[in-house]
């Protein structure tokens, strides 16, 4: 998939026709859509073309549960256009986006739903308002492993194919990790057979081979309960937010970072405000995103100075004491 092209302004008037309809207004599916279901899906294909040759794949993978509603609805009536923007001007000439929405394994009705690769702004926004909002929560962690797999194992990209060049998996989330795989949740939603459960650790070691992850919290105060245990599975690339208002920018910054279409991230803040951001919602998206600039080098902090520093030698004492 992801044939046809993208207009910034076709889809600016997609989202602003409906920037003041409620959740429900959009989101009309009330059981999951039998082409997003991904029992017995091969793969979800992203592909060049001759309109499109340099294709980039990218996951919107998003908790619907109850207390996640939000950022679905944010993307479908106001932010998505700015993360394509964003996206385009930062030299991915060709993405093609996937949507995908998570819920609880155990109890949920439809918790896994998979969209297809796409480039064109109408086939986006069509999955993605495909999307049956569930609800719920309250009952158990959703099941994110899930998503991370069926990336993994049942998508191919030529960014990977034929470039050697990863995806993106943006995952939403306010609930921890589950600690595996569950051989019987794939068995069930998705139709592969697995001998034994996989390991959290593992399933994201593989997920990494083809794209990079990234788990987004939409606040501070839900960082506070789940930040930690994501980030003994994830480091670097859990990502706090101030607001789930923020998801489609933070996420094309970190493409941004990434990809090399900025330099640093006070070049992608600027790009924020040369298009309209209002100043304290850049602010925001920068101190989200500064842990992980900081980790690549692109937080814009100079190198330290080491010149004129003269380290130890030998095995006498180092003048130290513990």
């Amino acid at each position: 998939m992801g044939y046809g092209t993208y207009s910034l302004q076709a889809h600016l008037a997609i989202t602003s026709a409906r920037a003041r309809k409620n959740q429900t207004e959009i989101f009309t599916q009330r059981s999951c859509h039998e082409l997003m279901d991904p029992n017995g899906v091969t793969l979800r294909e992203s592909r060049d073309s001759e309109a499109h040759p340099t294709s980039l794949g990218v996951i919107f993978a998003l908790d619907v549960s109850g207390s996640m509603g939000e950022i679905p609805h944010k993307l479908a009536t106001e932010t998505l256009p700015a993360f394509m923007k964003t996206m385009l001007e930062a030299g991915v000439a060709d993405p093609q986006v996937l949507f995908m929405a998570i819920g609880n394994a155990d109890g949920d009705i439809a918790p896994l739903q998979v969209g297809q690769f796409e480039s064109t702004e109408r086939l986006m926004d069509q999955w993605l308002t495909r999307m049956y909002l569930e609800g719920g929560g309250g009952g158990g962690n959703e099941s994110y492993e899930l998503a991370m797999y069926f990336a993994a194992r049942h998508t191919e990209m030529d960014c990977i194919v034929k470039r050697h060049r990863r995806g993106y998996l943006f995952i939403t989330g306010d609930e921890p990790p589950n600690p595996v795989v569950s051989a019987k949740h794939v068995k069930r939603l998705i139709g592969d057979t697995l001998r034994k459960d996989i390991q959290i650790a593992d399933i994201i070691e593989e997920t990494q081979r083809t794209f990079e992850p990234f788990y987004l919290i939409p606040d501070l105060g839900r960082a506070q309960t789940v930040e930690p245990a994501w980030r003994d599975v994830l480091g670097d690339r859990v990502i706090a937010m101030e607001s789930p208002d923020d998801t489609s920018h933070v996420a094309a910054g970190l493409v941004a970072l990434l990809e090399g279409g900025a330099g640093s991230l006070g070049e992608v803040v600027e790009r924020f405000r040369n298009a309209g951001l209002a100043a304290d919602r850049a602010a925001a998206i920068a101190r989200a995103l500064t842990p992980f600039a900081a980790s690549i080098g692109r937080d814009g902090a100079p190198p330290p100075a080491l010149r004129g520093t003269s380290l130890p030698s030998g095995d006498g004492s180092s003048g130290m004491e513990r």
